[in-house]
């Protein structure tokens, strides 16, 4: 297939497509590679796939020097001409839309910023999708959409309608917004909702290159809700896999769908929504543990209350996606966290 992936400077966005590549899809990536962190790690991040820093001019293609089926571009989603210009020009098959201003914390001082990216820019890919006859749409929603519900776990029959955080609400108004466009326009939409991904090349605003990154340097962490946060961590490699299966099938109408009994994670029109995670949740303490294990050093502990915006668990049902898709996570948190650590020894030598 011909796929656009957004974000390919980010941390999903990059793993994805070297996934696809190396499964012989065309890819074309999409980054504005803005300074929510450090650009130079979304640099090395491109430089992996063939794409050098020094070739990057915003809105020029830069063909890969690794792979002939890779291309990719500069360019900011709110860009809404030359949005559409990209998917007039290139016809892609399907779109995996990933870009987003991501962050729950960054949402409570830096809400326009969701705004722009997460709701402009997100009507810029729909509308883009709806008139270039793009065959199927994913995107990236997010478990904090499930914001105030306390009832485990997490399942997408449930209702969302209490986020609490800027970032969660942008979320699940791009859900709400791509059911209009699947029951308007019949485009097939799927929406995923990421549980606390980690991995190598991993974002440095969270809580595994965070703690990695103090222990090493002798800095007291910050443990929120005293170590007793429940998320349901999922390496990177296992989210991929769970979105090229999701991909791979496109939602079909679901005459089943009962309006008097209405199912949220589905619908009479071509749309779905899947959790996608590890089904397996870990306290925050026993997560920071398996990283001092791995460093051979004891972390200096900071024990806080909540911060406003987080919620204190996340634990995904993920029976559609294991049912529809035989989606099946394997890597544990000791394999995922050993992982992690020998990248950033090996990305940040001493």
């Amino acid at each position: 297939m011909k796929i656009l992936v957004t974000g390919t400077a980010g941390f999903i966005g990059f793993h994805l497509a070297n996934y696809l590549l190396e499964r012989g899809d065309e890819v074309i990536g999409l980054d504005c590679i803005n300074d929510y962190y450090d650009i130079n790690l979304k640099y090395s991040r491109l430089s992996k796939t063939g794409i050098e820093k020094e070739q990057i001019e915003y809105g020029k293609e830069v063909h890969s020097s690794c792979h002939s089926n890779y291309k990719f571009v500069q360019m900011n989603l709110i860009d809404r001409e030359n949005i559409n210009q990209l998917f007039q020009k290139e016809k892609f098959d399907t779109v995996c839309h990933l870009a987003a201003q991501a962050g729950v914390r960054y949402s409570i001082t830096n809400p326009y910023a969701y705004i722009e990216s997460n709701i402009i820019g997100y009507i810029n890919i729909l509308e883009a999708c709806r008139h270039n006859q793009v065959v199927h749409l994913v995107y990236a929603s997010s478990s904090s959409v499930y914001g105030l519900n306390e009832k485990m776990p997490l399942s997408t029959q449930q209702n969302v309608d209490h986020p609490i955080s800027l970032y969660a609400a942008s979320k699940k108004s791009n859900e709400l917004m791509a059911h209009t466009y699947s029951h308007l326009y019949g485009i097939p939409t799927t929406g995923l909702r990421f549980f606390t991904v980690y991995g190598p090349w991993g974002r440095p605003d969270m809580a595994l290159f965070i703690f990695t990154k103090a222990i090493l340097n002798n800095e007291p962490i910050d443990v929120f809700n005293y170590g007793n946060m429940i998320r349901d961590f999922t390496y990177v490699a296992d989210i991929v896999e769970g979105i090229v299966r999701v991909i791979d099938n496109k939602p079909k109408k679901n005459d089943d769908w009962n309006g008097l009994n209405p199912n949220p994670s589905f619908s009479k029109a071509p749309y779905k929504i899947y959790n996608i995670g590890n089904n397996n949740p870990v306290k925050l303490i026993d997560f920071i543990d398996q990283i001092e294990t791995k460093l051979g050093k004891k972390a200096i502990k900071n024990f806080m209350p909540m911060q406003q915006g987080d919620v204190p668990a996340t634990f995904a049902d993920v029976d559609d996606l294991v049912k529809n898709l035989d989606y099946q996570p394997t890597t544990s948190i000791k394999t995922g966290i050993n992982n992690f650590i020998d990248w950033y020894l090996d990305y940040f030598p001493k």
